[in-house]
């Protein structure tokens, strides 16, 4: 039984089934034709019918319920299409089994009323009458064709024989035949025209023909011809004018309309089987009926199981279609379908499949070029990574595309957070881009392709010059591809040079100046010594008075020249590793002692890491610093200097950050510029130096120092310095413990 089903099973969904059943179908109506047609072989091949048609139903219903039982499945589990097929076997089974119970119902009607109708004495005489009407209709066309060959001999009577070949087509044409021959007596063909230009070889007559026509000088009868059909051959002899020439034979073959001959055939034959069914009438009713009820009953069931079958086949590209949605779906466009037809269907598949193989095509393609895109911008990320100068680059609505990390550690602001951005939105996030924008924005908006500009910012507190320059990228296609901004920061530059300038103008000066100032102070002495006694008391007081205020600003001019020879000659540092916050403490400790209403406080985690520092010199600037921070706090009460300490990282580095901060009156706006300038002061004395030498350690150790007002008022000077590794700092802090110990 399993093996049944299963038989069953892949029956209902193969191609065999319908051709098998096509031709059972074929054959079963055949068999009721042909027995129709001769009720005595109905009345033999009734039997064989009734079994062909129940053995029909039976494989019929087996392969419907296998198709019920395999649709009832795929409806419980929603499978892909089932409501489809259910949807189209509903339609088809309608579709088929109104005609056919329409058919079934007009057809028995139809069997009764006329195997009724068959038996009529009217009927059988008007089939023999039919019958001698035909024979009478043919012979009288056989004597019309034999009188027109006749007619045709009159006229080729006098015309020679090299002479008849042009007369012969034109008499064929005239006459309607098909061909027309002209023979010896022998039979040797004198001349030949037929209708079929191919035709090479006529039809000749046989010796019988020939030796009737030279004994009854006519011969008309009916033949059929090969591939031509059944013709209607006429010959006549033609006798010449003189006795010395021999007699000719006319041949000409005339077209028969093949209905004639079949009509003729029909109705003799239809005659015997009238008298054959007088004897059958009642048997025949019943049979045909019967017959008929099972074949239509064996149509009903194939026209149910052929929906099944092919609303079966039409739903499977749907679901193929489906199954391969899904897959795109889900990511993969690499799903092979299977193509199961060669209809529209098949070619809906087909194009499903070739634009699967495009998107996959086209994904591979966007793989490799996003690939080879990345492979492009991580090389040009390298290469504006490795840059010391600041790179952005901008669309054609000016907004940001790529920025390296010098262009944010020199504006020493988050770029890579600008990307995406208008020039006009970072401008309004960060104001103190705003000279810096509205240059770039100035020259993008211009005509100029190249452009160059010197731009000074005030990026975190500090002022920096920037020397900026653009350009136009070239275009892509006619569309414009952007601009490209470059710029570097020359403060350091411009700086050293200052620096420099400064350093040879204090060299200079403290050379010119230091050799007359111990003699105008010896000069001033001996005055004094010399004419001090000498004098009235009233001019040995001015004396006094002056020559003291010489000697005494000579000696501010020594220290001052001193400070400028310090500045210009910078000692040779013994660096070494420190901890910053155990130096500060050193520092302060001087201070405790002086009687002072200022504040001193650090803050540290005492774990900031060491530096490599000239201990000396760094001594030398806590102390410029402090001392100066303490200095701006004298018209205060309640001054207070505060140092904290921590560890922060600059441009990818590990810095120790020293911030001195006061609650003064801050720094003037305009000093901010040049406050570690020379000369660069708000105090009433003093040689403006001090700040200057605090810049130069702080460049000596390569480190980096700013000043800024607070917020909530007064002054912060900032100073990074590099720190030592971890293991570095580690080693010299235990060599330095031990060395305490």
């Amino acid at each position: 039984m399993a093996r049944l089903l299963r038989w069953l099973r892949r029956m209902s969904t193969s191609v065999v089934p319908v051709v098998v059943m096509a031709f059972f179908m074929l054959g079963s109506l055949w068999l009721l034709s042909a027995a129709t047609e001769n009720s005595g072989q109905f009345s033999r091949m009734h039997v064989v019918l009734v079994v062909v048609n129940v053995i029909g139903l039976i494989v019929l219903v087996g392969l419907i319920g296998v198709d019920v039982v395999r649709l009832v499945r795929q409806h419980r589990r929603a499978a892909t299409g089932s409501q489809l097929t259910a949807r189209l076997v509903a339609i088809f089974v309608i579709m088929a089994l109104v005609p056919v119970s329409i058919v079934f119902y007009f057809s028995i009607g139809f069997i009764q009323k006329g195997i009724d109708s068959w038996f009529d004495v009217r009927i059988e005489r008007a089939m023999e009458d039919a019958l001698e009407l035909s024979r009478s209709s043919l012979d009288m066309l056989m004597r019309d064709r034999l009188k027109q060959t006749r007619k045709i001999a009159a006229q080729l009577r006098d015309i020679p024989n090299a002479m008849a070949m042009f007369n012969l087509n034109e008499l064929r044409s005239e006459s309607g035949a098909t061909e027309l021959t002209l023979l010896q007596q022998s039979g040797r063909v004198i001349a030949s025209a037929s209708a079929d230009a191919s035709t090479i070889i006529p039809q000749k007559p046989g010796s019988s023909i020939l030796s009737r026509v030279r004994d009854e000088n006519e011969y008309v009868g009916l033949a059929p011809i090969d591939n031509l059909g059944l013709h209607i051959r006429a010959a006549v002899r033609i006798d010449p004018p003189g006795a010395a020439v021999d007699s000719r034979v006319l041949f000409a073959l005339y077209p028969m309309d093949p209905r004639a001959s079949v009509l003729a055939d029909n109705v003799q034959s239809a005659i015997a089987k009238y008298k054959e069914l007088v004897y059958l009438r009642d048997p025949l009713k019943q049979s045909f009926s019967f017959t008929l009820s099972l074949v239509l009953l064996v149509t009903l069931l194939s026209a149910v199981w052929a929906a099944f079958f092919f609303a079966q086949r039409l739903v499977a590209p749907i679901r193929i279609l489906a199954i391969g949605t899904r897959a795109v779906a889900s990511g993969n466009y690499h799903k092979k379908l299977p193509i199961t037809r060669s209809d529209e269907l098949g070619a809906l598949v087909q194009s499903f499949v070739d634009m699967t193989d495009k998107v996959s095509e086209a994904q591979r393609e966007v793989q490799y070029s996003q690939h080879r895109a990345e492979r492009e911008q991580n090389y040009l990320r390298a290469i504006l990574g490795r840059l010391s100068s600041g790179v952005i680059t901008l669309d054609k609505h000016q907004r940001v595309r790529a920025v390296n990390a010098a262009a944010s550690q020199i504006l020493e602001l988050n770029m890579d957070a600008a990307m995406g951005s208008s020039l006009a939105q970072i401008e309004t996030d960060t104001p103190e881009l705003k000279t810096f924008i509205e240059a770039i924005a100035k020259h993008i908006s211009g005509d100029p392709d190249d452009w160059r500009e010197e731009v000074v910012i005030n990026a975190a507190g500090r002022h920096k010059v920037l020397m900026c320059q653009g350009a136009r990228l070239p275009e892509v296609k006619g569309i414009s591809s952007g601009f490209v901004v470059v710029f570097d920061d020359v403060t350091a530059m411009i700086q050293a040079q200052r620096d420099a300038a400064w350093g040879e103008v204090a060299r200079r000066l403290a050379h010119e100046i230091k050799n007359p100032l111990t003699p105008i102070q010896l000069s001033a002495e001996r005055l004094r010594r010399k004419y001090l006694d000498k004098m009235a008391p009233q001019d040995a007081e001015v004396l006094d008075r002056s020559t003291h205020t010489i000697v005494q600003q000579v000696q501010s001019m020594k220290d001052m020249v001193e400070a400028f020879s310090e500045y210009a000659r910078a000692p040779k540092l013994q660096p070494m590793p420190l901890l910053p916050e155990a130096l500060i403490r050193e520092v302060l400790d001087l201070y405790a002692g002086e009687k002072q209403q200022v504040t001193l406080q650090v803050h540290g985690n005492n774990v900031t890491p060491m530096v490599k520092a000239d201990a000396g010199r760094m001594r030398q600037l806590l102390h410029n610093l402090i001392r100066n921070a303490i200095e701006s706090l004298a018209e205060r009460s309640d001054g207070r200097v505060e140092i904290h300490l921590q560890e922060v990282e600059h441009g990818g580095q590990r810095c120790v950050e020293i911030r001195i901060e006061d609650n003064g009156p801050g720094i003037p706006e305009d000093m901010l510029d040049t406050l570690f300038e020379p000369y660069a002061t708000s105090k009433p004395k003093g040689s403006g130096l001090g700040l200057a030498v605090v810049k130069r350690i702080v460049e000596e150790h390569d480190g980096l120092l700013y000043a800024e007002n607070r917020a909530e008022g007064g002054a912060r000077i900032v100073i990074l310095l590099p720190a030592l590794k971890q293991d570095t700092a580690s080693l010299a802090a235990n060599q330095q413990a031990q060395g305490g110990t």
